[in-house]
């Protein structure tokens, strides 16, 4: 074994290690909302089953990714990035065997746990282990391979689950055990661990009360396993609670020696403007990429293999045009970039709400997919300048791991409160046809014509309402770039 984490011979083992780590989370988001559908068939699960799936994982990876970063400082980065994977890994593993929707959602809080160690530690130990002056390299190659399992996941996963049958779902999280035990044997046999900093303190209690609060917040939209949405005393007390917490969690982080999240960051106006359309414009698109796949497969009957090759446009539009739009941003400021992104974005929403009612997967899915490309690859790169040049250099990165959190907590939200708008939707635009056995993004048997017609068509109405909410949070982002963030010769 090598005797310092920077040592040239190690440094190749460190990038593969992080690289298959990374391979995991990217994999996992991008093919769950395809794999959803497939998910509430095999095992039985609701509505709100299938939200607790994806929020289960958001849930605590975004409470806790900056308890994940501060830790790989305080303990070691190979320790904290090993007990990631690990955590990560073994909670796959009862992903993929998971008898029950209970089970699922256990596991896939716990993963997300493993999640919020493994990701910041991803970049942090290449960092670690490389010069300066190769770091560039080494990140480039990190992120084109992330880029790359990105795209190629869901398109792989969607063609396994049409071959395959529902039960396939199960192998997107089994993939993760050679993965993981790769990125682990390399990590234990060919890294040398890094020394830790022993006066580091971690914000354990802000930690709690911010996944407390979240969670109450969460149960309180999404409810605990029905197809409707919860009713309003419950909606009430269960947010009251998450929010009274909310306010204990900001009142901690303010008196706070150490805090995780650093109030006095928000005292920069670019900062929180860059956060504040952060969490819009990933709320939306948190909110399509969850219930867009649930449409299409449950409710219109497509293929999965279809809707992955449909939402491909997105990621290779993405993966080019972010290098050429951090370049634009360094000559016009992420002001303009991220305005005309997120206006760009907005038309590519409403215009899946507009094009619901056809079914086109070719002509208005696949042409709204290439523009939200096209608007997430002018914001991505931009956002992320704004944050880093809004902060002093000692606090790029908290602030990068802050805009990481808001995007995740975003993302949470928009599941669960789209989520309880979607299911009173789809109910009223049954009409009289209310009692039927038919339930939004699942497809029904033993249906008269007429009856399918009006599951179709209550299909379009929800989701054509979570298009145009989305639709109107990015055009409030654009308002919010342009209004304080910085633009060159405007």
């Amino acid at each position: 074994m090598t005797q310092d984490i920077t040592a040239p011979q190690s440094r190749r083992f460190v990038l593969v290690a992080a690289i298959l780590a990374s391979s995991m989370g990217f994999i996992d988001g991008s093919v769950i909302s395809i794999a959803v559908p497939a998910i509430r068939a095999d095992l039985g699960a609701t509505l709100a089953d299938a939200q607790w799936v994806s929020n289960g994982y958001l849930l605590l990876m975004s409470s806790l990714i900056l308890l994940g970063g501060a830790a790989g400082d305080r303990f070691g980065l190979r320790n904290t990035f090993g007990l990631g994977i690990a955590l990560f890994v073994a909670a796959s593993i009862i992903c993929a065997l998971a008898p029950t929707p209970l089970v699922l959602v256990i596991a896939r809080a716990v993963q997300g746990t493993g999640a919020a160690f493994m990701v910041p530690g991803s970049l942090a130990i290449i960092a670690k282990a490389y010069p300066r002056e190769e770091r560039g390299r080494a990140i480039g190659i990190w992120a084109a391979a992330s880029s790359l399992t990105t795209i190629a996941g869901p398109v792989i996963g969607g063609f396994m689950l049409t071959a395959l049958g529902e039960w396939s779902w199960r192998l997107v999280f089994a993939i993760n055990l050679p993965l993981g035990l790769l990125a682990l044997a390399l990590l234990w046999f060919r890294v040398a661990p890094d020394r830790p900093e022993a006066g580091r303190r971690l914000d354990v209690a802000g930690a709690v009360l911010a996944t407390l609060a979240l969670m109450l917040i969460a149960y309180g939209l999404t409810g605990d396993g029905s197809e409707s949405a919860p009713p309003l005393s419950h909606t009430i007390v269960w947010c009251g609670a998450g929010l009274v917490l909310a306010a204990a969690f900001l009142l901690w982080e303010a008196r706070s020696a150490a805090p995780m999240l650093p109030l006095r960051l928000f005292g920069n106006v670019g900062f929180s403007g860059a956060n504040g359309l952060t969490f819009a414009l990933y709320f939306a698109l948190g909110g399509i990429m969850f219930f867009l796949p649930m449409t299409m497969i449950g409710g219109w009957g497509e293929s999965p293999a279809t809707v992955s090759l449909a939402l491909l446009p997105l990621g290779i539009a993405l993966t080019v045009l972010s290098s050429f739009s951090g370049q634009w941003a360094d000559r016009f400021g992420p002001g303009p970039l991220i305005t005309l992104g997120s206006l760009i974005v907005a038309g590519a929403f409403a215009g899946l709400g507009l094009t619901a009612p056809m079914h086109a997967v070719w002509l208005a899915v696949l042409p709204c997919m290439v523009l939200l490309g096209l608007g997430m690859g002018l914001v991505v790169s931009p956002l992320s300048t704004a944050v880093m040049t809004s902060v002093e250099d000692g606090d790029t990165g908290v602030a990068s791991g802050v805009n990481n959190a808001v995007a995740r907590v975003a993302g949470l939200m928009a599941v669960a409160l789209l989520g309880a708008i979607i299911a009173p939707v789809f109910e009223a635009a049954l009409g009289s046809a209310a009692e039927l056995p038919v339930f939004f993004g699942m497809a029904s048997e033993g249906l008269s014509a007429e009856e399918e017609a009006l599951r179709l068509a209550a299909t379009n109405a929800a989701f054509a309402t979570v298009a145009y909410v989305t639709a109107a949070l990015s055009v409030v982002s654009a308002v919010v770039a342009w209004l304080t963030l910085e633009r060159k010769g405007f």
